[in-house]
Protein backbone atom coordinates (compact mmCIF):
# COMPACT_ATOMS: atom_id res chain seq x y z
CA UNK A 1 0.00 0.00 0.00
CA UNK A 2 1.34 3.41 -1.05
CA UNK A 3 -0.22 6.54 -0.67
CA UNK A 4 -0.09 8.95 -4.00
CA UNK A 5 1.77 11.68 -3.96
CA UNK A 6 1.82 14.54 -6.39
CA UNK A 7 3.31 17.72 -7.19
CA UNK A 8 5.84 17.76 -4.34
CA UNK A 9 3.47 17.66 -1.62
CA UNK A 10 1.72 20.66 -2.91
CA UNK A 11 -1.81 19.13 -1.17
CA UNK A 12 -1.92 18.33 2.77
CA UNK A 13 -5.34 16.33 2.23
CA UNK A 14 -5.38 12.59 2.19
CA UNK A 15 -5.21 11.60 -0.92
CA UNK A 16 -5.93 8.24 -2.81
CA UNK A 17 -3.66 4.83 -2.02
CA UNK A 18 -2.50 2.47 -4.16
CA UNK A 19 -3.44 -1.11 -2.90
CA UNK A 20 -3.59 -4.13 -5.24
CA UNK A 21 -6.71 -6.02 -3.60
CA UNK A 22 -9.45 -4.87 -6.10
CA UNK A 23 -9.04 -4.22 -9.94
CA UNK A 24 -9.39 -0.88 -9.53
CA UNK A 25 -6.38 -0.71 -7.76
CA UNK A 26 -7.01 2.31 -5.07
CA UNK A 27 -8.07 2.64 -1.75
CA UNK A 28 -9.64 5.90 -0.17
CA UNK A 29 -8.04 7.20 2.98
CA UNK A 30 -9.99 7.02 6.02
CA UNK A 31 -8.77 10.61 7.94
CA UNK A 32 -8.50 11.08 11.58
CA UNK A 33 -12.02 12.38 12.93
CA UNK A 34 -12.87 15.44 12.39
CA UNK A 35 -11.13 15.01 8.78
CA UNK A 36 -13.28 12.84 6.69
CA UNK A 37 -11.61 14.17 3.44
CA UNK A 38 -10.25 11.64 0.84
CA UNK A 39 -11.47 12.81 -2.74
CA UNK A 40 -8.41 15.06 -3.45
CA UNK A 41 -6.30 13.54 -6.01
CA UNK A 42 -3.95 14.30 -8.55
CA UNK A 43 -4.45 13.86 -12.30
CA UNK A 44 -3.27 9.66 -12.54
CA UNK A 45 -3.89 7.24 -14.84
CA UNK A 46 -6.88 4.47 -14.31
CA UNK A 47 -5.11 1.28 -13.81
CA UNK A 48 -6.47 0.22 -17.36
CA UNK A 49 -4.35 2.58 -18.97
CA UNK A 50 -1.15 1.81 -16.72
CA UNK A 51 -1.13 -1.49 -17.91
CA UNK A 52 -1.78 -0.86 -21.60
CA UNK A 53 1.26 1.76 -21.02
CA UNK A 54 3.31 -1.23 -19.98
CA UNK A 55 2.42 -2.99 -22.91
CA UNK A 56 2.80 -0.93 -25.36
CA UNK A 57 5.52 0.88 -24.57
CA UNK A 58 7.92 -0.83 -22.00
CA UNK A 59 7.15 -4.56 -23.76
CA UNK A 60 5.66 -5.83 -20.65
CA UNK A 61 3.15 -8.22 -21.64
CA UNK A 62 1.87 -9.65 -17.90
CA UNK A 63 1.63 -6.73 -14.96
CA UNK A 64 2.41 -8.56 -11.32
CA UNK A 65 0.80 -7.88 -8.24
CA UNK A 66 0.72 -9.37 -4.94
CA UNK A 67 -1.56 -8.99 -1.74
CA UNK A 68 -1.64 -10.80 1.46
CA UNK A 69 -5.66 -11.24 2.28
CA UNK A 70 -7.01 -14.16 1.45
CA UNK A 71 -10.16 -16.04 1.21
CA UNK A 72 -12.45 -16.59 4.19
CA UNK A 73 -13.45 -20.23 3.06
CA UNK A 74 -10.02 -21.08 3.79
CA UNK A 75 -8.84 -22.41 0.69
CA UNK A 76 -6.74 -21.31 -0.72
CA UNK A 77 -8.57 -18.61 -3.05
CA UNK A 78 -8.02 -14.73 -3.32
CA UNK A 79 -4.98 -12.63 -2.93
CA UNK A 80 -1.68 -14.38 -3.57
CA UNK A 81 0.49 -13.27 -6.77
CA UNK A 82 -1.64 -12.49 -9.72
CA UNK A 83 -1.06 -11.33 -13.42
CA UNK A 84 -2.67 -8.63 -15.25
CA UNK A 85 -2.99 -7.98 -18.99
CA UNK A 86 -5.65 -5.45 -20.62
CA UNK A 87 -7.16 -5.41 -23.99
CA UNK A 88 -8.18 -1.96 -25.15
CA UNK A 89 -11.26 -2.09 -27.86
CA UNK A 90 -10.37 0.28 -30.91
CA UNK A 91 -12.98 3.25 -30.99
CA UNK A 92 -12.58 6.58 -31.26
CA UNK A 93 -9.91 8.92 -30.13
CA UNK A 94 -11.88 10.73 -27.47
CA UNK A 95 -13.20 7.32 -26.51
CA UNK A 96 -11.09 4.87 -24.83
CA UNK A 97 -12.52 1.41 -23.93
CA UNK A 98 -11.05 -1.53 -21.86
CA UNK A 99 -11.28 -5.37 -20.58
CA UNK A 100 -9.03 -5.73 -17.78
CA UNK A 101 -8.16 -9.42 -17.30
CA UNK A 102 -5.91 -11.18 -13.79
CA UNK A 103 -5.25 -14.15 -13.56
CA UNK A 104 -4.72 -15.52 -9.84
CA UNK A 105 -1.26 -17.34 -10.57
CA UNK A 106 -0.87 -18.60 -6.35
CA UNK A 107 -3.93 -20.28 -6.05
CA UNK A 108 -3.53 -21.91 -10.25
CA UNK A 109 -0.31 -23.53 -8.58
CA UNK A 110 -1.95 -24.52 -5.38
CA UNK A 111 -4.45 -26.31 -6.83
CA UNK A 112 -2.41 -28.18 -9.32
CA UNK A 113 -0.25 -29.24 -6.39
CA UNK A 114 -2.95 -30.45 -4.51
CA UNK A 115 -3.88 -32.15 -7.31
CA UNK A 116 -0.31 -33.67 -7.46
CA UNK A 117 -0.67 -34.70 -3.71
CA UNK A 118 -4.67 -36.20 -4.27
CA UNK A 119 -2.88 -38.43 -7.08
CA UNK A 120 0.46 -39.35 -5.51
CA UNK A 121 1.28 -42.78 -5.58
CA UNK A 122 -1.16 -44.21 -8.71
CA UNK A 123 0.38 -43.42 -12.46
CA UNK A 124 0.34 -40.87 -14.26
CA UNK A 125 1.03 -39.70 -17.92
CA UNK A 126 2.24 -36.46 -19.06
CA UNK A 127 -1.09 -36.15 -21.04
CA UNK A 128 -2.98 -36.83 -18.12
CA UNK A 129 -1.13 -33.76 -16.19
CA UNK A 130 -1.54 -31.65 -19.07
CA UNK A 131 -5.48 -32.25 -19.02
CA UNK A 132 -5.49 -31.56 -15.48
CA UNK A 133 -3.63 -28.29 -15.79
CA UNK A 134 -6.25 -27.64 -18.30
CA UNK A 135 -8.82 -28.41 -16.61
CA UNK A 136 -7.65 -26.00 -13.98
CA UNK A 137 -7.34 -23.29 -16.25
CA UNK A 138 -10.50 -23.46 -17.20
CA UNK A 139 -11.65 -22.90 -13.50
CA UNK A 140 -13.66 -19.32 -13.26
CA UNK A 141 -12.20 -19.03 -10.17
CA UNK A 142 -8.84 -18.14 -11.30
CA UNK A 143 -10.33 -15.10 -13.28
CA UNK A 144 -11.18 -11.55 -12.45
CA UNK A 145 -12.50 -9.22 -15.18
CA UNK A 146 -12.54 -5.51 -15.09
CA UNK A 147 -14.17 -3.37 -17.85
CA UNK A 148 -13.58 0.48 -18.27
CA UNK A 149 -14.66 3.50 -20.35
CA UNK A 150 -13.58 6.37 -20.26
CA UNK A 151 -15.13 9.28 -22.13
CA UNK A 152 -13.31 12.59 -23.43
CA UNK A 153 -16.52 14.49 -23.24
CA UNK A 154 -15.42 18.23 -23.88
CA UNK A 155 -11.58 18.99 -23.56
CA UNK A 156 -12.68 19.88 -20.04
CA UNK A 157 -14.42 17.06 -19.29
CA UNK A 158 -13.99 13.16 -18.69
CA UNK A 159 -16.57 11.01 -17.63
CA UNK A 160 -15.71 7.25 -16.34
CA UNK A 161 -17.39 4.24 -16.01
CA UNK A 162 -16.17 0.62 -14.42
CA UNK A 163 -17.66 -2.38 -13.54
CA UNK A 164 -15.29 -5.19 -12.01
CA UNK A 165 -16.39 -8.98 -11.19
CA UNK A 166 -14.77 -11.22 -9.18
CA UNK A 167 -15.77 -15.37 -9.74
CA UNK A 168 -13.41 -16.04 -7.27
CA UNK A 169 -14.17 -16.47 -3.65
CA UNK A 170 -12.27 -13.04 -2.26
CA UNK A 171 -15.34 -10.67 -3.76
CA UNK A 172 -18.65 -12.55 -3.70
CA UNK A 173 -20.05 -8.91 -5.45
CA UNK A 174 -19.24 -6.96 -8.02
CA UNK A 175 -17.93 -3.76 -7.67
CA UNK A 176 -18.50 -0.22 -10.14
CA UNK A 177 -18.13 3.12 -10.15
CA UNK A 178 -18.65 6.38 -12.26
CA UNK A 179 -16.42 9.75 -12.14
CA UNK A 180 -17.08 13.32 -13.98
CA UNK A 181 -14.21 15.08 -13.81
CA UNK A 182 -14.56 19.10 -15.27
CA UNK A 183 -11.45 21.43 -15.22
CA UNK A 184 -12.00 24.85 -14.34
CA UNK A 185 -9.18 27.31 -14.80
CA UNK A 186 -8.56 27.56 -11.22
CA UNK A 187 -10.25 24.57 -10.04
CA UNK A 188 -11.12 20.49 -10.18
CA UNK A 189 -14.42 19.52 -10.01
CA UNK A 190 -14.80 15.71 -9.47
CA UNK A 191 -18.09 13.85 -9.29
CA UNK A 192 -18.13 10.06 -7.97
CA UNK A 193 -19.95 7.25 -6.87
CA UNK A 194 -18.93 4.21 -5.73
CA UNK A 195 -20.51 0.90 -4.77
CA UNK A 196 -19.18 -0.47 -2.84
CA UNK A 197 -16.31 2.08 -1.90
CA UNK A 198 -13.46 0.78 -0.33
CA UNK A 199 -11.52 2.73 2.13
CA UNK A 200 -8.46 2.34 4.12
CA UNK A 201 -8.06 3.17 7.90
CA UNK A 202 -4.92 4.08 9.74
CA UNK A 203 -3.90 0.63 10.84
CA UNK A 204 -4.04 -0.18 6.97
CA UNK A 205 -7.80 -2.04 7.34
CA UNK A 206 -10.16 -2.32 4.44
CA UNK A 207 -13.60 -1.03 4.35
CA UNK A 208 -16.21 -1.11 2.20
CA UNK A 209 -19.05 1.10 2.13
CA UNK A 210 -22.20 0.00 0.10
CA UNK A 211 -22.89 3.10 -1.48
CA UNK A 212 -20.58 6.25 -1.33
CA UNK A 213 -20.51 9.23 -3.25
CA UNK A 214 -19.11 12.57 -2.88
CA UNK A 215 -18.95 15.83 -5.44
CA UNK A 216 -15.65 17.81 -4.65
CA UNK A 217 -14.57 21.43 -5.75
CA UNK A 218 -11.09 22.03 -4.79
CA UNK A 219 -8.25 25.19 -6.10
CA UNK A 220 -5.27 23.31 -8.35
CA UNK A 221 -2.54 22.55 -5.38
CA UNK A 222 0.22 25.19 -6.14
CA UNK A 223 3.47 25.33 -4.85
CA UNK A 224 2.84 28.36 -2.26
CA UNK A 225 -0.20 30.66 -1.57
CA UNK A 226 -3.64 30.11 -0.36
CA UNK A 227 -5.80 26.81 -1.49
CA UNK A 228 -8.96 25.43 -0.09
CA UNK A 229 -11.94 23.13 -0.54
CA UNK A 230 -15.97 21.82 -0.65
CA UNK A 231 -16.95 18.49 -0.73
CA UNK A 232 -19.95 16.96 -0.07
CA UNK A 233 -19.79 13.29 1.10
CA UNK A 234 -23.00 10.79 1.47
CA UNK A 235 -22.67 7.58 2.91
CA UNK A 236 -25.36 4.81 2.22
CA UNK A 237 -25.50 1.40 4.35
CA UNK A 238 -23.61 -0.07 7.07
CA UNK A 239 -19.83 -0.29 6.45
CA UNK A 240 -18.00 -3.86 6.94
CA UNK A 241 -14.19 -4.88 7.12
CA UNK A 242 -13.32 -5.90 3.14
CA UNK A 243 -13.29 -9.75 3.04
CA UNK A 244 -14.71 -10.95 6.45
CA UNK A 245 -17.76 -11.86 7.72
CA UNK A 246 -16.59 -10.60 11.31
CA UNK A 247 -18.81 -7.81 12.82
CA UNK A 248 -16.19 -4.97 14.30
CA UNK A 249 -16.99 -1.19 14.46
CA UNK A 250 -16.26 0.89 11.55
CA UNK A 251 -14.28 4.28 11.87
CA UNK A 252 -17.17 7.30 12.45
CA UNK A 253 -16.53 8.65 9.10
CA UNK A 254 -18.18 5.51 7.11
CA UNK A 255 -21.01 5.27 8.62
CA UNK A 256 -24.31 6.45 6.39
CA UNK A 257 -24.75 9.93 6.32
CA UNK A 258 -24.61 13.00 4.81
CA UNK A 259 -21.48 15.61 5.39
CA UNK A 260 -20.04 18.91 4.12
CA UNK A 261 -16.76 20.18 4.53
CA UNK A 262 -15.29 22.87 4.11
CA UNK A 263 -11.35 23.21 4.17
CA UNK A 264 -8.59 25.95 3.67
CA UNK A 265 -4.79 25.91 3.71
CA UNK A 266 -1.94 28.52 2.87
CA UNK A 267 1.54 26.91 2.29
CA UNK A 268 5.00 28.61 1.76
CA UNK A 269 8.23 27.70 0.96
CA UNK A 270 11.89 28.90 1.30
CA UNK A 271 14.99 27.05 -0.06
CA UNK A 272 18.31 27.01 2.21
CA UNK A 273 20.79 26.34 -0.54
CA UNK A 274 20.14 25.63 -4.56
CA UNK A 275 23.44 24.51 -6.16
CA UNK A 276 24.52 26.36 -9.02
CA UNK A 277 26.67 24.00 -11.13
CA UNK A 278 25.47 24.21 -14.28
CA UNK A 279 23.95 20.95 -15.78
CA UNK A 280 25.77 18.83 -18.24
CA UNK A 281 24.47 19.81 -21.93
CA UNK A 282 25.28 16.30 -23.25
CA UNK A 283 22.85 14.70 -20.51
CA UNK A 284 19.48 15.71 -20.57
CA UNK A 285 17.71 14.87 -16.78
CA UNK A 286 16.06 11.58 -16.18
CA UNK A 287 13.00 13.69 -14.16
CA UNK A 288 13.07 17.37 -14.65
CA UNK A 289 11.79 17.49 -11.00
CA UNK A 290 14.82 16.51 -9.29
CA UNK A 291 17.26 18.03 -11.63
CA UNK A 292 18.32 20.54 -9.63
CA UNK A 293 20.37 20.03 -5.57
CA UNK A 294 19.01 22.08 -3.07
CA UNK A 295 18.09 22.35 0.71
CA UNK A 296 14.24 23.28 1.05
CA UNK A 297 11.91 23.74 4.08
CA UNK A 298 7.80 24.19 3.81
CA UNK A 299 5.33 24.10 5.99
CA UNK A 300 1.17 24.17 5.90
CA UNK A 301 -1.48 25.50 7.88
CA UNK A 302 -4.93 25.12 7.63
CA UNK A 303 -8.39 24.71 9.15
CA UNK A 304 -11.00 22.23 8.51
CA UNK A 305 -14.97 22.82 8.77
CA UNK A 306 -17.33 19.76 8.82
CA UNK A 307 -21.16 19.63 9.18
CA UNK A 308 -22.41 16.04 9.61
CA UNK A 309 -26.01 14.65 8.96
CA UNK A 310 -26.87 10.93 10.32
CA UNK A 311 -25.02 8.60 12.14
CA UNK A 312 -22.09 9.60 10.91
CA UNK A 313 -22.37 12.97 12.88
CA UNK A 314 -21.19 11.04 16.24
CA UNK A 315 -17.11 11.33 16.73
CA UNK A 316 -15.65 9.26 19.45
CA UNK A 317 -12.69 11.00 21.54
CA UNK A 318 -9.03 10.13 20.33
CA UNK A 319 -7.55 7.28 21.58
CA UNK A 320 -5.49 8.21 24.70
CA UNK A 321 -6.71 11.44 24.59
CA UNK A 322 -9.40 11.72 28.01
CA UNK A 323 -9.85 15.36 27.82
CA UNK A 324 -11.51 15.16 24.14
CA UNK A 325 -9.13 17.74 22.97
CA UNK A 326 -9.01 16.16 19.04
CA UNK A 327 -11.08 19.19 17.84
CA UNK A 328 -14.10 21.68 18.72
CA UNK A 329 -17.45 19.01 18.32
CA UNK A 330 -20.83 19.57 18.72
CA UNK A 331 -23.56 16.97 18.54
CA UNK A 332 -27.59 17.80 18.70
CA UNK A 333 -28.83 14.17 19.06
CA UNK A 334 -32.12 15.52 18.78
CA UNK A 335 -31.92 15.97 14.81
CA UNK A 336 -28.88 13.66 14.34
CA UNK A 337 -26.06 16.00 13.45
CA UNK A 338 -22.91 17.31 14.33
CA UNK A 339 -20.37 20.02 13.73
CA UNK A 340 -16.60 19.78 13.69
CA UNK A 341 -13.71 22.03 13.25
CA UNK A 342 -9.87 21.82 14.01
CA UNK A 343 -6.89 23.29 12.33
CA UNK A 344 -3.86 21.61 10.89
CA UNK A 345 -0.56 22.33 9.94
CA UNK A 346 2.90 20.32 8.47
CA UNK A 347 6.37 21.30 8.35
CA UNK A 348 8.56 19.19 5.76
CA UNK A 349 11.99 19.52 5.11
CA UNK A 350 14.07 18.04 1.54
CA UNK A 351 17.42 17.82 1.03
CA UNK A 352 18.60 16.71 -2.60
CA UNK A 353 22.49 16.25 -4.07
CA UNK A 354 23.29 15.71 -7.86
CA UNK A 355 21.33 16.14 -11.10
CA UNK A 356 19.90 12.98 -12.14
CA UNK A 357 21.60 13.23 -15.08
CA UNK A 358 25.10 11.18 -14.92
CA UNK A 359 24.52 7.25 -14.89
CA UNK A 360 26.06 6.35 -11.16
CA UNK A 361 25.11 7.58 -8.30
CA UNK A 362 24.05 11.11 -9.30
CA UNK A 363 20.99 11.22 -7.48
CA UNK A 364 20.27 11.54 -3.67
CA UNK A 365 17.42 12.80 -1.90
CA UNK A 366 15.95 13.08 1.58
CA UNK A 367 12.87 13.93 2.72
CA UNK A 368 11.39 14.59 6.56
CA UNK A 369 7.66 15.57 7.08
CA UNK A 370 5.83 16.22 10.09
CA UNK A 371 2.64 16.30 10.43
CA UNK A 372 0.24 18.17 13.22
CA UNK A 373 -3.20 16.93 12.36
CA UNK A 374 -5.28 18.14 15.35
CA UNK A 375 -4.48 22.18 15.58
CA UNK A 376 -6.36 22.04 19.38
CA UNK A 377 -4.53 18.97 20.57
CA UNK A 378 -1.37 20.58 20.15
CA UNK A 379 -2.35 23.53 21.10
CA UNK A 380 -3.64 22.06 24.13
CA UNK A 381 -0.34 20.52 24.63
CA UNK A 382 1.95 23.31 24.23
CA UNK A 383 0.01 25.54 26.78
CA UNK A 384 0.39 22.65 29.22
CA UNK A 385 3.78 22.49 28.75
CA UNK A 386 4.66 25.87 28.58
CA UNK A 387 2.67 26.85 31.74
CA UNK A 388 4.45 23.36 33.79
CA UNK A 389 7.99 25.32 32.68
CA UNK A 390 7.56 28.47 33.70
CA UNK A 391 6.46 27.19 36.73
CA UNK A 392 9.06 24.82 37.69
CA UNK A 393 7.26 22.16 37.38
CA UNK A 394 7.62 19.11 35.07
CA UNK A 395 5.70 18.56 32.68
CA UNK A 396 3.28 15.10 31.81
CA UNK A 397 3.79 12.70 29.65
CA UNK A 398 0.44 13.44 28.20
CA UNK A 399 1.36 17.06 27.51
CA UNK A 400 4.00 15.92 25.56
CA UNK A 401 2.31 13.62 24.05
CA UNK A 402 -0.49 16.07 23.08
CA UNK A 403 2.73 17.92 20.96
CA UNK A 404 4.34 15.11 19.27
CA UNK A 405 3.21 15.45 15.27
CA UNK A 406 3.16 12.44 12.85
CA UNK A 407 6.60 11.45 11.36
CA UNK A 408 7.54 10.76 7.56
CA UNK A 409 10.85 9.93 6.16
CA UNK A 410 11.68 9.13 2.87
CA UNK A 411 15.28 8.33 1.17
CA UNK A 412 16.01 7.99 -3.08
CA UNK A 413 19.36 6.78 -4.26
CA UNK A 414 19.84 6.87 -8.01
CA UNK A 415 21.46 3.24 -8.80
CA UNK A 416 22.14 3.19 -12.28
CA UNK A 417 20.78 5.43 -14.92
CA UNK A 418 17.08 5.93 -14.77
CA UNK A 419 16.99 3.25 -11.90
CA UNK A 420 16.71 4.42 -8.35
CA UNK A 421 16.14 3.05 -4.94
CA UNK A 422 13.58 4.24 -2.71
CA UNK A 423 12.28 3.90 0.91
CA UNK A 424 9.67 5.19 3.07
CA UNK A 425 8.64 5.12 6.87
CA UNK A 426 6.14 6.56 9.14
CA UNK A 427 7.51 6.86 12.94
CA UNK A 428 5.43 6.94 15.60
CA UNK A 429 5.82 8.26 18.88
CA UNK A 430 4.59 6.66 22.18
CA UNK A 431 5.69 8.26 25.19
CA UNK A 432 3.53 6.03 27.47
CA UNK A 433 5.68 3.28 25.52
CA UNK A 434 8.55 3.39 28.05
CA UNK A 435 10.55 0.17 26.59
CA UNK A 436 10.02 1.50 22.92
CA UNK A 437 8.29 4.75 22.87
CA UNK A 438 9.59 5.38 19.00
CA UNK A 439 8.57 2.75 16.31
CA UNK A 440 9.04 2.39 13.06
CA UNK A 441 5.88 1.85 11.11
CA UNK A 442 4.29 1.26 7.16
CA UNK A 443 7.80 1.21 5.43
CA UNK A 444 7.49 0.96 1.57
CA UNK A 445 10.45 -0.56 -0.41
CA UNK A 446 10.29 0.77 -4.33
CA UNK A 447 12.35 0.87 -7.47
CA UNK A 448 11.83 3.35 -9.81
CA UNK A 449 12.42 3.69 -13.19
CA UNK A 450 12.31 6.99 -14.38
CA UNK A 451 10.84 7.70 -17.89
CA UNK A 452 13.17 10.51 -19.45
CA UNK A 453 10.82 10.96 -22.87
CA UNK A 454 7.76 12.25 -20.60
CA UNK A 455 9.61 14.90 -18.49
CA UNK A 456 8.55 13.69 -15.11
CA UNK A 457 7.69 10.23 -15.10
CA UNK A 458 8.33 6.96 -13.73
CA UNK A 459 7.21 2.96 -12.82
CA UNK A 460 6.74 2.11 -9.55
CA UNK A 461 7.41 -1.28 -8.10
CA UNK A 462 6.83 -1.22 -4.57
CA UNK A 463 6.58 -3.28 -1.62
CA UNK A 464 5.01 -2.68 1.96
CA UNK A 465 5.99 -5.81 4.36
CA UNK A 466 3.21 -4.66 6.87
CA UNK A 467 0.58 -4.66 4.29
CA UNK A 468 2.52 -7.80 2.32
CA UNK A 469 1.70 -5.71 -1.32
CA UNK A 470 3.42 -5.72 -4.06
CA UNK A 471 2.60 -3.43 -6.96
CA UNK A 472 3.46 -2.14 -10.44
CA UNK A 473 2.41 1.20 -10.98
CA UNK A 474 2.70 4.67 -13.56
CA UNK A 475 3.19 7.79 -11.24
CA UNK A 476 3.50 11.36 -13.18
CA UNK A 477 4.32 14.50 -11.61
CA UNK A 478 5.56 13.27 -7.94
CA UNK A 479 8.47 13.80 -6.13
Amino acid sequence: MNRLRWVAEGDIWDLDMSTPVTLEATARAVSDDPLPLGLSRGTHLSRSKQVEFFHRFMATPLIPSFSSIRSNTGDGGGGGFSLQRVLTLPFSNNWFVSLLGQFDVQRFVSEIKKNEAFGRGSSSTAASRLNAIGKHLKDKSLYALGFCSELLLTPDDTLLLSYDTYKGDLQKNPRAKAIFNHKFPLHNLTAEAFWPGLFVDKHGDYWDVPLSMAIDLASLPAESGLSYHLCLHHNSGSPKKFNSDTMEVPPPSLLPGLSLISAVSYRTNMDLWRGTTPKLETYKPFDIFLSSPHVAVSGIIGSVLTAAFGENSIRSKFENDSEGVGGFSLHVPSVNSGFMADALGRASLTAQYGNFQKPLFDLTRFHARLDFPHGLRFLTGATSVAQDLLNSRQPSLEAFQKICPEVLVSLQQQIVGPFSFKVESGIQIDLKNGLNPVTIDKTVFAIEYALQVLASAKAVAWYSPQQKEFMVELRFFET
